[in-house]
């Protein structure tokens, strides 16, 4: 269920209350007195289901009311619990909220980086160590699921500046990936805590940097988990089904770089172009068949 606050000029006000009422899925509206202004406004608190949300933001736009002068708002309904037939959309989501979780992580920002950079030294340790166990944090850490379905979300929309923005921020999250764990494999070398005939193919995680069927059918799959996790505001859960095909080739690149083993690079680069790609591809197929699903949303993508 979503939340939707406005404040109208009151010469506005009958008009924005015609259009609420009219709207399927805009329930319990409420209109006050906007006392935080100095001139006469009308504040408006309306119940709105996901599913014409996307109408509800253009017949506003429409109005020419400003952005600052409304907010959409999720809340997390906790009774009545509803029941849904099969095939019923349920309380589903709103495209307008897949594209602003995609504009909000388009971009390489502080905490995206910390991330990144975190989930590249454990799984380094891991590469070097053999330890699937430090591959899996790693994966439950790293921040990749996020410009990887912003990306997708551009590419259904036609936004070829948020797709191009959001792929940019994933090729340099998992270049810094690359960096962090090469930079650590050449320090421990330098610092004698890395044997001198350390050579990453000897590791126990060396198909990381081998492709074959498994690789493709992973990455078609956790673009789909991703998308639909991306979706639902999931996104936390479900990104180590993302990051199991980024994360560890990855880091494996960089510790090949840096620590010993640098013939095998190739095949770990190859490893992340391909899941790259497919994890894009799937989780964009997975948006475009939602796209066309009947009551999925009021307003197209």
């Amino acid at each position: 269920m979503l939340r939707l606050r406005s404040s109208v000029p009151h010469h506005r006000a009958e008009e924005f209350a015609a259009v609420l009422r009219e709207l399927d899925g805009v329930s319990r509206l409420v209109q006050q007195d906007d006392e935080s202004r100095d001139s006469k406004h009308y504040v408006f608190v309306a119940d709105v289901e996901p599913n014409c949300a996307d109408r509800l933001v253009e017949e506003i736009a429409g109005m020419g009311i400003r952005g600052d002068d409304y907010v959409l708002t999720r809340m997390e309904v906790i009774a009545p619990q509803r029941h849904h037939r099969f095939g019923e959309a349920g309380d589903g989501f709103a495209w307008i909220e897949v594209l602003g979780e995609a504009r909000a992580n388009s971009r390489p920002l502080a905490r995206y980086l910390a991330l990144i950079n975190v989930a590249a030294v454990i799984a380094a340790l891991g590469v070097i160590t053999s330890s699937p166990i430090l591959i899996v944090g790693a994966m439950a850490v790293s921040p990749d699921l996020l410009p990887i379905c912003a990306t997708s979300v551009g590419l259904v929309r036609g936004d070829r500046a948020l797709a191009r923005r959001a792929f940019a921020t994933l090729v340099f999250g998992l270049g810094l990936v690359v960096v962090t764990a090469a930079v650590l494999s050449a320090l421990l070398h330098l610092s004698g805590l890395l044997p001198d005939d350390f050579d990453v193919d000897r590791s126990s995680l060396s198909n990381l940097a081998v492709t074959d069927y498994s690789t493709v059918l992973i990455a078609l799959a956790a673009g789909v988990a991703g998308m639909l996790a991306f979706e639902t505001r999931a996104s936390q859960a479900v990104g180590v089904a993302i990051s199991v095909t980024t994360i560890p080739a990855s880091a494996y690149l960089g510790v090949a770089i840096g620590g010993g083993g640098i013939e095998h690079a190739l095949g770990a680069l190859v490893v992340l172009a391909v899941n790259v790609s497919l994890l894009i591809l799937s989780g964009t197929v997975t948006l475009l068949v939602q796209r066309i699903l009947p009551n999925r949303s009021g307003a197209p993508l």
